[in-house]
């Protein structure tokens, strides 16, 4: 979502390297492209204001214009203020001194309410936790039904009494029987509309009173720039809305919104959705986007992710197989599935320090296909062929070339980018018993 700022940004920090020692008229000229920058990417005017004097402010002064690398000082200075307009540190969800904690869903119609709302189930059950998921919309035709299907589709329950019930004697409803099983939290997928009515509000206000939530979640569409940021401001003053998950910042759109929100409504950004998968929720720090946002990577979330598809041993038992020569293409299919799963390529590049802006003339041409192409070639092989590719001549090469749908040079590639991935590896092993490299160097993104 922040490709154009990111590169924006990176290129007026960039002119600033290239002059060494900075002027107080070299800051001025910076910070009229980095205001120029955020007001193209959709950012509110008073955000852009205040931001841009605070970062100019501290780059004026004497210590920094006189430091060894002032534009990298600048930099820094820039990640902190931008730190502080997102909301300085991460806060999570609330949780009550006496269980069960309820969680309502807010929003307008087509903000992607209720796909969260399985979202976060699915995120809370990681934790160790046995969510109930409501089905408190009764107005939009299938509301019901699509809440039921997330939750099958995740092998979560979900609370429903129908179209005809008052949705918040629905949701009081679901709270004793929740209590009653021992479901803990509860999350409330309440009606949006298609437009801020009376009526919608006061509905909510209702559902406040009645069932006294922990926290109050707006759900807002990043892509709808500062309008996102009124309809924000509008749920914050009627219901008191307590956090924010933020849609959509996989799309291509401006970001302004996520720069803007919390510094506006004083509302604290929780959670941000990053794809359409159900695991696909990210909880938000924002330190990290602004990481991101500066072209400085996200090497912590992208361990997090990592983390999440291999178990300690399972990476134990791949580094050894590694350093003994045994690594082969089963093994780098089921590593390839494994980063499948942890997002697209061209968001994974982006947590890279350094990486996502050199790569970004590249990245257009960098696309999921890619997974696949190579899958559908080793799936074309025998299981012998996997385990021993240097099995695979000629004749064989052209039987995987047609069963993948791929041509053979394709085949010859792959198996010579392979064929060279496993001499690294081996040599690395070597080292490693020679007392060059720690034993326990993890090799698979740990």
């Amino acid at each position: 979502m922040f490709e154009s700022l990111t590169d924006r940004l990176n290129e007026t920090f960039g002119r600033l390297g290239r002059k060494g020692r900075l002027t107080e008229q070299d800051v001025d000229e910076a910070m009229r492209e980095v205001r120029r920058a955020l007001l193209e990417a959709d950012v509110n005017f008073k955000v852009v204001k205040d931001f841009v004097a605070a970062v100019r402010e501290r780059a004026i002064g004497q210590d920094v214009l006189r430091s060894l690398s002032p534009a990298q000082t600048v930099i820094g200075i820039a990640n902190e203020e931008l730190i502080k307009v997102l909301g300085t540190e991460r806060e999570p969800l609330r949780r009550p001194e006496q269980p069960p904690q309820i969680l309502m869903l807010v929003g307008l119609q087509g903000s992607g309410k209720t796909t969260h709302a399985g979202k976060l189930a699915v995120h809370l059950r990681k934790e160790g936790r046995n969510p109930l998921l409501v089905a408190a919309d009764v107005y939009r035709p299938a509301a019901i039904n699509q809440l039921q299907a997330l939750g099958k589709q995740v092998n979560i329950p979900v609370y429903e009494e129908g179209t005809a019930k008052d949705p918040v004697e629905i949701a009081s409803n679901a709270v004793r029987f929740a209590v009653e099983r021992g479901y803990n939290p509860i999350i409330v997928d309440t009606a949006g509309r298609l437009q801020i009515d009376e009526r919608l509000m006061q509905e909510l206000v209702n559902f406040r009173e009645r069932v006294n939530p922990t926290e109050i979640l707006l759900v807002a569409d990043a892509m709808t720039g500062q309008e996102a940021v009124g309809v924000a401001q509008t749920f914050h003053d009627r219901v008191g809305a307590t956090g924010l998950i933020l849609t959509k910042m996989d799309g291509d759109a401006r970001g302004g919104a996520a720069l803007s929100i919390r510094a506006v409504t004083g509302v604290p950004i929780k959670f941000i959705g990053t794809g359409e998968k159900l695991d696909a929720l990210e909880p938000f720090y924002p330190e990290r986007l602004a990481s991101r946002i500066l072209g400085m990577g996200d090497v912590l979330s992208l361990v997090e992710r990592a983390q999440e598809q291999t178990s300690v041993e399972e990476a134990e038992k791949l580094q050894q197989r590694m350093f003994k020569g045994q690594f082969n293409l089963e093994d780098f299919l089921d590593q390839l599935q494994k980063i499948k799963q942890m997002g697209p390529l061209t968001q994974l590049l982006d947590m890279i320090p350094g990486l996502g802006g050199q790569l970004r003339q590249a990245k257009a041409q960098i696309s999921d296909d890619d997974y696949k192409h190579v899958e559908a070639i080793i799936f074309s092989m025998t299981p012998e062929e996997r385990r021993r590719p240097e099995l695979i001549g000629k004749r064989r090469s052209l039987r995987i070339a047609k069963g993948s749908g791929r041509t053979q040079a394709e085949v010859r590639q792959l198996l010579k980018q392979f064929n060279e991935m496993q001499k690294m590896m081996g040599q690395v092993g070597k080292m490693a018993k020679k007392g060059r490299l720690p034993a326990n160097l993890p090799f698979d993104l740990r």
